[in-house]
């Protein structure tokens, strides 16, 4: 595989892919999110690998998707998204299809996460089976102060309840690790220093189930989701998403960020336009 922003390592049953954009606090551009594909492809050809890690290098777990390569307008994708059906098909390909991919994933997969979680990047970890948190992990979706409606998936009802969740988007909330277990969001919580052991002794005793049950066991509670309504939920948010990115106040944020860049973005999160 030719990986620049991920990298991929099977040991045995275990697999770990680990997000490499560090520098970037691992930010969701174009070209991770298809090395990140491309990583689960290898994953699910391999029958020796039973469980896949889902890591990330450096401080943070992921900030969400890439900002400034969205409002460059430069890339393929990105560019796409001058007209509304352009940005339907770049949402649809690369995050919808791609996220819903990993949260069907037939193996067993465990989210790593440290640092920032945030918006897209908490959607991402989400899709995942199991969540481990190190003590500095801190989960947030400040995107409903920036116009939006808290990106593609609305996953944060489905883990904090119906109430949480609606504190959590309005106010702009700051889960801490200790907050995101209480919750439920996370299965546990542990010290920074052993979140990787953690995890990787978490996917040895998993990896013990073997291949057949743990896919059906998963299958069968994901159908138990979707018969609650989760993946119906998730694309009606999905096509609301899309309405509300193309009205007037959104498109005037997406020209005011444009205009101020990543300062503006930092201002919008932190409230301090509305």
């Amino acid at each position: 595989m030719d990986l620049e922003t991920v990298r991929y390592q099977a040991d045995g049953a275990v697999a770990t892919i680990t997000l490499d954009r560090p520098d970037a606090a691992n930010a969701q551009s174009t070209r991770l999110i298809e090395d990140l594909d491309a990583a689960f492809d290898a994953a699910e050809a391999d029958d020796d690998v039973r469980v896949v890690v889902l890591a990330a290098n450096g401080k943070h777990f992921s900030a969400g998707h890439d900002l400034k390569e969205i409002l460059a307008g430069e890339e393929h994708w990105a560019a796409l998204r001058s007209t509304p059906e352009g940005k339907l098909l770049h949402e649809q390909v690369m995050y919808w299809d791609k996220l819903v991919r990993i949260r069907d994933f037939p193996k067993i997969t465990i989210a790593a996460v440290q640092g920032v979680c945030s918006a897209a990047g908490l959607m991402l970890a989400c899709m995942c089976d199991l969540i481990v948190a190190a003590d500095d992990a801190k989960f947030s979706n400040p995107v409903l102060r920036m116009g939006g409606v808290g990106v593609e998936l609305l996953v944060e009802p489905w883990e904090l309840g119906a109430r949480k969740a609606k504190e959590f988007l309005f106010c702009s909330l700051t889960l801490t690790a200790d907050d995101a277990e209480k919750a439920g969001l996370v299965n546990r919580v542990v010290p920074r220093a052993e979140l990787l052991p953690t995890v990787q002794e978490m996917a040895a005793q998993a990896a013990l189930v073997p291949p057949i049950t743990a896919a059906a066991v998963k299958d069968t509670i994901n159908h138990m989701l979707d018969g609650q309504g989760q993946r119906d939920s998730w694309r009606y948010h999905f096509m609301v998403h899309q309405f509300v990115s193309n009205t007037e106040t959104a498109l005037a944020r997406t020209e005011a960020r444009k205009a101020g860049g990543m300062d503006a973005v930092k201002a919008e999160q932190a409230g301090e336009s509305a």
